[in-house]
Parts: structure tokens; sequence; C-alpha cells
């Protein structure tokens, strides 16, 4: 990755492939190990890809985003490692801008069926180009962006460890997870639209779902939502669930003199516990409450609220393995709002839920527009 690289698709990449088993290297195609990604979420890589010219890997996987697919592009080892892959006949992939404008130029894409960024489409070889989620051909595989990450990455699961490792996967992050029931269910509903730029605090910790960290920072950004990002812990950077390395905009104790529109716990056990922990953040979730302001806990960080006393009488999903902590849970729909709280199952659905705070903050429109640039199937109406 490098500056700019689109951090929901290489979170989401690194995440479900060492869910899998794979040993991933996320490796930084500039000078230092962290790099700021497209949304402004602040990324450290495990190593420099310098020290991974002489490696052989099973897969090379380069997420896109702008500028971060030409930085990849500009990159001469990576441009080597890959290149080599392709000779060799090994696995090598790219999603959204990554294969017009990483691959292409490499001359990686040739005789290849590929897809990519529908913004980025007319580059591609006409008659090679194909307008799908996913595109398989041979050793290549290509995807359109943020939205169809979780596809793109399954793929790739499917073809390091087989077809029953990616079901067992995809069945886990709930990618197919009540498709024939509604997104989201609303009750007691409020009106949350604001006369400023809505504020909202996301609070992380060692142990948080990256994915669901990252999608939320990423899309809410992307909206153009005033979102801060504040560590439970006594360092920025923490440790995610799945190794990943993110680094808060600040700690927790000095976003605490700030006002905060909505407050959203990400998920992840072992964050859950932490963030559970923290004095500061209990104070001001119990702020939030007692001044009427919004509040949302994705996955098993439901309990969090739960165990704050903000779950009383309001209707709440979670994940599977936490429901049976709480009451009045809503089985069936990805996202329940009530009132002025939002609750989701977590993982594959994260998307749903930050869109439907967007749709809250803004109407509709705002939430379908940023689904099509993320190219990320949303209901019309």
């Amino acid at each position: 990755m490098g500056f700019g690289t689109e951090e929901m698709e290489a979170v989401i990449l690194v995440n479900v492939l060492r869910r899998a088993g794979a040993e991933v290297t996320v490796a930084s195609v500039e000078p230092q190990l962290e790099i700021q990604a497209s949304g402004g979420t602040r990324l450290v890589a495990d190593t420099t890809i310098s020290t991974c010219s002489y490696q052989i890997f099973d897969l090379v996987a380069l997420p896109g985003g702008m500028p971060g697919s030409a930085r990849l592009r500009d990159c001469e080892i990576l441009k080597r490692i890959t290149s080599k892959q392709a000779e060799e006949k090994r696995l090598y992939g790219g999603i959204s801008m990554a294969p017009a404008v990483t691959l292409l130029p490499w001359g990686l894409l040739r005789r290849k069926r590929t897809t990519c960024h529908p913004a980025f489409f007319d580059k591609l070889p006409t008659f090679w180009a194909v307008k799908s989620n996913i595109q398989v051909s041979g050793e290549l595989t290509t995807s359109q962006g943020p939205g169809t990450s979780f596809l793109f990455a399954l793929s790739l699961v499917e073809q390091l460890f087989g077809e029953a490792v990616a079901r067992e996967i995809g069945e886990s992050l709930f990618m197919h997870s009540a498709d024939e029931k509604p997104t989201k269910e609303e009750f007691n509903r409020v009106d949350w639209a604001f006369d400023h730029t809505p504020r909202v605090l996301v609070p992380v910790a060692n142990g948080s779902e990256e994915i669901e960290v990252v999608s939320i920072i990423d899309i809410l950004r992307r909206a153009k939502v005033d979102v801060v990002v504040a560590s439970v812990e006594k360092s920025v950077k923490v440790l995610a669930s799945q190794g990943v390395k993110i680094v808060a905009d600040k700690l927790i104790g000095d976003a605490a003199g700030s006002i905060y529109d909505l407050i959203i716990l990400p998920g992840g056990v072992a964050g859950a516990e932490q963030l559970q922990k923290s004095r500061i953040l209990k104070k001001l979730l119990k702020e939030q409450e007692v001044d009427g302001r919004l509040c949302g806990a994705v996955c098993s960080s439901a309990t969090v609220l739960h165990k704050h006393g903000l779950l009383k009488e309001k209707r709440a999903t979670a994940h599977p393995s936490t429901t049976r902590e709480l009451t009045n849970v809503v089985d069936g729909p990805k996202v329940v709002i009530d009132g002025k709280l939002i609750t989701s199952r977590g993982l594959a659905t994260v998307s749903d839920f930050a869109l439907a705070i967007v749709s809250k903050f803004f109407g509709h429109a705002r939430a379908r527009s940023v689904a099509e640039g993320l190219v990320f199937e949303y209901p019309r109406s």
C-alpha cells in the first residue's frame, strides 16, 4: 500500500485472507511504514516493499484508491515482484483503480478479461473489459471497488484454500445473512438532521474489528461527516483483531473535551472488552444519553452499551454470539434503528450500517450517491 490507498479495500483484503489462514504481509511502497489512506485513515504496514524483493508469494494483491494506485504503479520493486508473479503463473490481482492505473501500464492485463472501478472502466482495453463485480482470468483476479472488496477477498480465498473454506468464511462474515429480509428496521422514528456538519466519535482499542473501524470511518467521511477516531489505549496506535495496525487521531482523553452528535462503538470481542473498561468513554456515553444525543454499536460492542444501561427498553441487533446477553433483540435485519440508537450485526453488514447513518443525517439521495462511489448495491428507495 501507499499514500492514498483505499483503506476499505486494503483492510478487508488483509482481514479476510488472515481469517482463512493465509500469512499476509502488508508492505509499504513509501519510505515509511505509516501511510495515510485515501479517506484519511492512518494505517501502518508490516514492512517496506524492499524486504519483499526476493520472497516468493502465492498471491500478490493490489488495493486501489487514488493516488494510491499511482504510488503502486511508480514503485519499481513492486512492478518487478508482480511481473515475476505473472510470468511464473502465480496468483495476482487488483481492485478498483489498480487494474487500470497499476496493472495495465505494467502490461499485466494482456489477453485477460478484466474489470475495475466504473470511473476508470474506459481506460481498459475495450475487447477484454468486463462489467462485473468480480472477474477471474487465469492467474489474474480483478474487482470493482470498496463495495466489492468482500467478493474480491473471498474469490482469492477460494483460489488459495478451496470452495469450502471460502463458504465458511463468507458465512462467518454475514455476507449472505438475511438476504430475504429487510436491510434495516426502524422503530420510534426521530429526525437526525443537523444545522451543522455532523460530528462523530469512533473510539478504538486493541482488538477492535478493523473491517468495522475502517468501513465506518471511510463511508462517513465520504459523506462529509466530521469523524474523530480516538484510542482508549495509552497509545494512538492500536492493533486490531486480525493484526492490522491503525493510528487514531487522538487519545480518548484528548477527544473528551468535545461534543459529538453520534458515538459509534466498533466491535471485536477483545476490543469491546477494552472499550468497556474505559472510564472516560463510560462518562462520554452517559453524557450522550443524558443530553439526548445519538449512540451506535456494531457487532459485540452492543454489550458495552447494554452494560452501561444505554439499551434499556431499546430494540437492537448484534453479533449472534452476544445477543443472549441482550433483551429486545430484533432478529433478521442487518441494521436496527430505535429512536437515537443504531446497531448492526457487524462485519460485512457494516457498510449497510454506515450508509443507514448517512441516510439519517442527509437523506436517501446522499447515501445512494456514496454507495455508487463504493460500487455497493443500495436500494433505490
